[in-house]
């Protein structure tokens, strides 16, 4: 009786023990198909939208982008139309704020070249009319108001007419240095413009002053010598 009770335990037990790892495997089984099923879902997914004409990536967006040209004018092109034209150097360097100060300067000096020639033009020939003795040729009157009295001052007026003459004809000469001067400015900053295009100004280009101490080098001058050091690194 106690052999029959203890088979059925066994038994029972062994039946117990083989549904729950049935049940076990079920379960892998079920989570396995699952997990599977999940893979192949996002895969499909992650196709579709690859294959998708949105999200459809253009090589030439993503291609290197070509390195943009560094312009690099020419010193003697620049020198050349700087000469021929004025203004024209400043133009082929593309540094066109600069054209208002050289068109500005030229205005400037032929209108004060005018400007004094013309002054020039009326004194002298007004000195002219009051040192000869033509009672009809009186134009230097126009510089004074009706009444005034030329023949009290009349020497002291050959003075002045005089000296506001030369004045008037040495700002006039000045006047055309000017221009040339101008014109030789506008030549000069068209070439080293063009020459300092492409000028470094990195890092690298350092100016450093420190003490140094100079031994001497006989028996004369024993002593040493102090300065400062200039190194210059570009």
């Amino acid at each position: 009786m106690i052999i029959a009770l203890i088979s059925l335990f066994l038994g029972t037990e062994a039946m117990a023990q083989s549904q729950t790892e049935d049940i076990q495997t079920a379960g892998d089984s079920i989570v396995v198909s699952t997990m599977e099923s999940d893979s192949i879902v996002a895969d499909s997914i992650y196709r579709n939208i690859i294959n998708s004409p949105i999200m459809a990536i253009d090589s030439s967006a993503v291609a290197s982008p070509k390195p943009k040209k560094i312009w690099k004018p020419d010193a003697t092109t620049a020198t050349w139309l700087a000469l021929v034209i004025p203004g024209g150097g400043q133009i082929y360097n593309r540094k066109y704020w600069k054209l208002p100060i050289v068109y500005g300067g030229f205005v400037g000096c032929m209108y004060a070249y005018n400007w004094n020639g013309q002054m020039y033009k009326d004194y002298r020939q007004a000195y002219l009319d009051i040192m000869d003795s033509d009672p009809n040729t009186d134009s230097y009157k126009d510089f004074f108001r009706p009444g005034f009295n030329f023949e009290a001052n009349k020497e002291y007026l050959k003075s002045v007419f005089k000296k506001r003459k030369d004045r008037y004809r040495r700002w006039r000469d000045l006047s055309i240095f000017a221009t040339i001067g101008v014109y030789a400015l506008s030549v000069i900053d068209a070439y080293v413009d063009a020459q300092l295009a492409n000028f470094d100004i990195s890092d690298d280009i350092n100016l450093s002053i420190e003490p140094q101490v100079i031994p001497g080098k006989d028996y004369l001058h024993e002593n040493n010598y102090y300065g400062l050091n200039c190194h210059i690194t570009f």
